[in-house]
């Protein structure tokens, strides 16, 4: 258990103090980080841990040191978004922000921060303390001396072969990411490569690691993001050798409804989503096509409903209540033509602004309810792609307060029913837990919040 876990409550008794234990976790981060002479240290995050806030707080202070520090990050969208949190946390700061040639390359914001400044060519930002850019662009990037420091975020998400290709420009580096998040993508097959130490399709961090057994390792303990309902059954289920605790208690957020329920399927499951902090919305078993009509026509329900009974969320963060404003929500799926499928319907009950998109777009963002298609509902197998453990806990780990999830009966005998049929591969490290194992869990649980629609 981390430093800083345990504290003394009323008559003795040991409680968890969350802001204790993320201060003492941070702190160890960055004095490794500062003082440590490994070529790296690697921090394991979960969802909503504050990784953004720890990479902006290890660049800053390794700044203040003196230290020529360039930042890793694996899309435009996250660079730009470390860029806005470095000049929002130290306006006077100054930041490079190495980008492409093509059009639009950055977001225009960044051109109104004084400290920032952009250019396509490395040698332009010598003079800042900081620079940031993808992971694809410092690979075509040529220095005559390597930074002293690199932070490399998102490291989950980035292959390992991206990480060679940027290696020789940093001496030492902070190595942040959720290791529960989706495997790397890769566009062609990989198979030939699997078992072998140089698998160019590994995480940066399996990769590293295998290479480097003796780096520091550490752990955020707290999910700021998750409520006390969820983060037990995400730590359990994703997490069993991390696991991580709430920030919040139970009673520090509450969901509620303007609008009484109408005792239809669809409400039920919306009160006890708001009751507990998630509902299962189970439709009757069948195998259906992938955009399964029913079920799209359940998700964008469960969604109109939310805003039409005025629903309100209490938290830590607001003084009082809040709406729950359509960009507040979000629709989760396993495929893109689910989602385009479930906009359709939104928009067909008059339903805007609400995100609809892939666990593989949804990595990395929080909204206050989630609504999940769940990747196995009405299919007549149990394939690689759909058991893939960290599709199924980004679409568990998106909310604040509540989620739903709507799937057809069937899944838990799918899952008994269909043994794997991967190969086994020598030398390829058994990813733990496996979907199967993963997927038992969260339907264990979910099935104590089930609601049968129709019923």
């Amino acid at each position: 258990m981390a430093h800083g876990w345990p504290a003394t409550g009323p008559g003795g008794t040991r409680t968890f103090d969350p802001s204790a234990a993320a201060t003492a976790a941070t702190d160890a981060i960055l004095h490794d980080t500062l003082h440590g002479t490994g070529r790296g240290v690697v921090v394991d995050s979960p969802p909503g841990a504050g990784k953004s806030t720890l990479v902006v707080r290890a660049a800053r202070e390794l700044a203040a040191a003196g230290r020529r520090l360039m930042v890793v990050a694996q899309t435009n969208a996250q660079v730009d978004d470390l860029v806005l949190r470095l000049a929002e946390k130290d306006p006077e700061l100054p930041v490079g922000r190495l980008h492409s040639s093509d059009p639009a390359a950055y977001d225009p914001a960044l051109n109104e921060l004084p400290a920032v400044r952009t250019s396509t060519k490395a040698g332009d930002l010598t003079e800042t303390a900081v620079v940031v850019s993808t992971a694809a662009k410092w690979a075509y990037t040529k220095v005559d001396e390597p930074w002293e420091q690199a932070i490399v975020d998102e490291a989950y998400q980035m292959r390992s072969d991206a990480l060679l290709a940027v290696a020789g420009l940093f001496e030492r580096a902070l190595f942040v990411g959720d290791p529960g998040q989706l495997d790397p993508f890769s566009l062609v097959g990989t198979e030939q490569w699997a078992g072998l130490s140089y698998d160019p399709a590994a995480s940066a961090v399996s990769t590293l690691l295998a290479h480097n057994p003796g780096l520091p390792q550490h752990r955020l303990p707290v999910s700021w993001r998750l409520p006390a309902s969820a983060a037990p059954l995400v730590s359990s289920a994703f997490y069993p050798y991390t696991p991580f605790r709430s920030g919040t208690d139970h009673g520090d957020r509450r969901l509620a409804f303007g609008v009484a329920g109408d005792g239809s399927g669809v409400d039920r499951v919306l009160d006890e989503a708001a009751e507990s902090g998630w509902g299962l919305l189970e439709l009757p078993a069948r195998h259906t096509p992938r955009t399964d009509p029913e079920a799209v026509h359940a998700t964008a329900l469960v969604v109109r409903r939310l805003l039409d009974r005025g629903g309100v969320t209490t938290s830590e963060r607001a003084d009082g209540p809040a709406p729950l404003s359509p960009d507040r929500i979000a629709v989760g799926t396993a495929h893109r033509d689910q989602a385009a499928a479930v906009r359709a319907a939104l928009t067909g009950l008059g339903v805007s602004g609400v995100i609809v998109d892939t666990a593989n777009r949804l990595q990395g963002r929080e909204y206050d309810v989630t609504v999940v298609l769940h990747p196995l509902s009405g299919r007549p197998d149990a394939t690689a792609f759909h058991l893939e453990t960290g599709r199924l806990c980004v679409l568990a780990s998106r909310h604040r307060h509540a989620c739903v999830v709507v799937c057809r009966a069937g899944v838990a005998e799918l899952l008994d029913d269909h043994p794997s049929t991967e190969p086994v591969q020598l030398g390829v490290t058994i990813k733990f837990p496996d979907g199967w194992e993963a997927n038992h869990a969260v339907l264990a649980h979910l099935a104590e919040h089930r609601v049968r629609w129709p019923s």
